[in-house]
């Protein structure tokens, strides 16, 4: 079997869901290779698409789901994946409660995401974090960067500091245009992440977001001035902490701001 792939019957991408379908399969197995398989046995790939990574996800000693909105891959993969059939969901993975599959057990995240989702789609393994230990996917390369930056980083951000303080986050590898159908104008990069064994927050994890975003809408203002919403004392206001720029704070500096924040509201 060669490694590139063309099938009459392929599914035509469409522009609206942001579809850029892989056919490189050896790019594909290396995200399902990016997998450790701990803590869990089920893995739900977002956009399967033509099942290039379903085909490898089906080869691990775990179980695979897929959900997809586009009823023209659903045709394809029921039609190509016979076993597959019973456990694709027919919804958009933003929308749907993952209870009615998973319940309350653990499962990963993998897949080849929708450049135009992929963003919501950390945001909502964010909010789901306590039944998602693993994650490997696609993303823009700009976006998967972003993700992984540490502080310092000019692309350091309101992404990089929620996902790290629940993850460690590792860029893996990049991947060319000239594998997609159609090829985006973008190269691509492919990520890990591996849930913290500690991934509840020593503070506030409301107000940490809150914080979190606040700063970096205004990212070239001191926390000084970026965080005057939150209507703090003078007393708070004098420490260090805040005549330092957003991009400048690690997320245990965030933490520390985050429950500076909430004892002052105390006083």
């Amino acid at each position: 079997m060669t490694k590139k792939q063309k099938n009459p019957h392929q599914v035509k991408a469409k522009k609206f869901l942001g579809q850029h379908f892989l056919e490189d399969e050896s790019i594909a197995e290396k995200i399902a290779d990016a997998l450790s398989l701990e803590g869990y046995n089920k893995v739900l790939e977002i956009g399967p698409g033509m099942g290039v990574l379903t085909k490898y996800l089906l080869k691990k000693p775990i179980t695979t789901f897929v959900i997809e909105i586009d009823t023209e891959s659903v045709e394809y993969l029921k039609n190509n994946y016979l076993n597959l059939a019973p456990r694709i969901i027919e919804k958009d993975f933003l929308k749907y409660d993952v209870a009615e599959t998973f319940g309350e057990e653990p499962f990963a995240i993998s897949g080849n995401f929708p450049y135009n989702i992929s963003t919501q789609i950390v945001f909502k393994t964010l909010e789901l974090r306590h039944q998602i230990p693993e994650f490997s996917g696609m993303f823009q390369k700009e976006v998967a960067q972003r993700i992984c930056s540490k502080e310092g980083s000019k692309i350091y951000g309101i992404l990089s500091v929620l996902t790290q303080a629940f993850y460690d986050a590792e860029y893996l590898f990049t991947v060319p245009p000239n594998v997609f159908n159609p090829p985006p104008k973008v190269d691509s990069g492919v990520l890990k992440l591996t849930r913290k064994k500690n991934h509840s927050l020593p503070c506030d994890e409301k107000l940490f977001f809150r914080v979190v975003k606040q700063a970096f809408q205004q990212r070239r203002k001191t926390l000084r001035n970026s965080l005057k919403t939150f209507e703090l004392s003078d007393n708070l206001k004098a420490n260090v902490i805040f005549g330092k720029r957003p991009e400048q704070l690690d997320v245990q500096a965030f933490i520390e701001l985050t429950t500076l924040i909430q004892n002052d509201s105390k006083d």
